[in-house]
């Protein structure tokens, strides 16, 4: 890399790992953020859905905005934002400031992280670079996940939970003031309007999706207004697809939803997030309700989880080079679920760590070269006038994997507790639904690995033998 790619690189590198910081850094101190501004319990995880919400609802729609309009300006705009909404997050003293902070927060992180991932494609030719740089962003995104719960429970704990939101204060200028001599501009000349009907059914079909998906984790799946977002949710997607194909200037051409790499790699990234994101939320319930570890400790046990991502990140990069992104995918999900089928063992008493801290870090580590095999294969082999679309994609894939999770394995854990026999401690029964959701979450990272890499080489095969044949004509 040339000296001024090294800084483009640092740059773009550091607002991704602060983005992904956010996602979590609030998860540990949400019981205090609730006792000081009034939270009722049942309404507590909002202050982490109205994030996910907003972040997954706009992703596309900001991605596509950024192709026309300029990447360069969509991002340092979405960082000024970023900015300033964790300013008023911070000196929030209501509910409604705090959960208003949190959507545009999520707005920002929708603007920025398909920006940003542009022109980081862009910068880099396809090939060892862009997939080291690529493998460098994967492992801050998920450092940055667990970064975040370990910062959370420090601030918290040594100052106050405001501060998980003045962090990203000074941060953001930074990136504002630097942003605007090293990043070059990038953006599709194009003489087609934005496509609102695209934008007002896929952005309308997330956020209903996303609501459902919360609702359903709060309420159940049998709950009327989780089936009915849901619902609305599912029927606006395929309206957005049939929109699609009568676009003269579609959000998102349909002919780059049918290329294998986009949806088998997209597919791998949904399995990756969903899955590692959710076994989070499941080792806090163990480490919390069953071993009795305060949110400090259970946030600095997640440390291992950060240094794994981080070493499967950096190899992960080369891997890809090396044995190709398929490998990688496959590679890194049957390690993920073997690592996480170990933790069905846990049992009560604490010499149960070593094994979380040693599956997490290997876990870490697979989960790590599965999403750099997802992030290249979902942005190969596509244009630089749609890289913002290819990564708007990816972004939203890694947006809806993290919100999908948790409620899934969440209802697994409430009815594998609420069926347990009445001789039954309360750590025992948390524990039996923490145990069946674990062998869920290996199942699934392990079929949809095996599902994307398959379809992918088929998908190869096919490419192939179709050039033999024109070669041959």
């Amino acid at each position: 890399m040339t000296g001024r790619q090294k800084l483009v690189l640092t740059l773009l590198l550091g607002s991704q790992f602060m983005i992904a910081v956010d996602f979590s850094i609030l998860n540990v101190a949400l019981p205090v953020v609730g006792d000081g501004l009034g939270f009722s319990l049942a309404h507590l995880q909002w202050i982490a859905t109205a994030f996910a919400l907003a972040a997954a609802g706009f992703t596309l729609l900001l991605g596509r905005i950024a192709d026309l309009f300029g990447r360069k300006r969509l991002f340092i705009g979405g960082m000024a934002l970023l900015g300033l909404s964790s300013a008023l997050g911070g000196l929030a003293t209501t509910p409604e400031v705090l959960l208003t902070a949190r959507v545009l927060q999520g707005v920002a992180t929708a603007a920025v992280t398909p920006a940003g991932l542009s022109l980081l494609t862009t910068a880099f030719r396809e090939g060892p670079l862009r997939d080291r740089a690529l493998g460098l962003n994967g492992a801050l995104m998920s450092a940055g996940f667990t970064t975040g719960a370990v910062l959370g429970g420090l601030l918290t704990e040594l100052l106050s939970w405001r501060w998980a939101f003045f962090i990203n204060v000074p941060v953001a200028a930074a990136v504002v003031a630097l942003a605007p001599s090293l990043l070059t501009e990038s953006r599709i000349v194009c003489r087609h309007r934005l496509d609102l009907p695209g934008a007002v059914t896929v952005t309308g079909g997330l956020l209903a999706l996303v609501h459902g998906l919360a609702r359903a984790g709060e309420s159940g799946w049998g709950e009327p207004l989780a089936l009915t977002s849901l619902l609305v949710g599912a029927a606006l997607l395929v309206a957005f697809w049939y929109v699609e194909r009568r676009s003269p200037a579609p959000l998102v051409p349909v002919r780059i939803m049918r290329r294998p790499t986009v949806v088998w790699g997209n597919t791998a990234g949904l399995i990756a997030f969903a899955t590692e994101t959710s076994l989070v939320f499941l080792l806090t319930l163990y480490l919390q309700e069953v071993l009795g570890y305060s949110a400090l400790a259970t946030g600095l046990a997640f440390g291992v989880l950060g240094v794994g991502t981080v070493a499967g990140g950096v190899l992960g990069g080369r891997a890809v080079s090396r044995f190709g992104s398929r490998a990688a995918i496959l590679g890194g999900g049957v390690v993920q679920a073997g690592a996480t089928l170990s933790l069905v063992a846990l049992g009560t008493s604490g010499g149960w760590l070593y094994l979380l801290l040693a599956a997490t870090f290997v876990g870490g580590a697979g989960n790590m070269l599965l999403i750099v095999g997802f992030m290249v294969t979902a942005t190969s082999g596509v244009a630089d006038s749609e890289q913002g679309l290819a990564t708007g994609l990816a972004t939203m894939t890694q947006q809806v994997g993290i919100t999908l999770g948790i409620p899934v394995m969440s209802a697994i854990v409430a009815t594998r507790t609420g069926t347990g026999t009445g001789t039954e401690t309360a750590p025992d029964a948390v524990l039996s639904g923490v145990t069946g959701a674990v062998l869920v979450n290996s199942l699934l990272v392990l079929a949809g690995s095996l599902l994307a890499a398959y379809r992918l080489r088929r998908a190869a095969g096919q490419g192939h033998r179709a050039g033999r044949a024109h070669s041959v004509v």
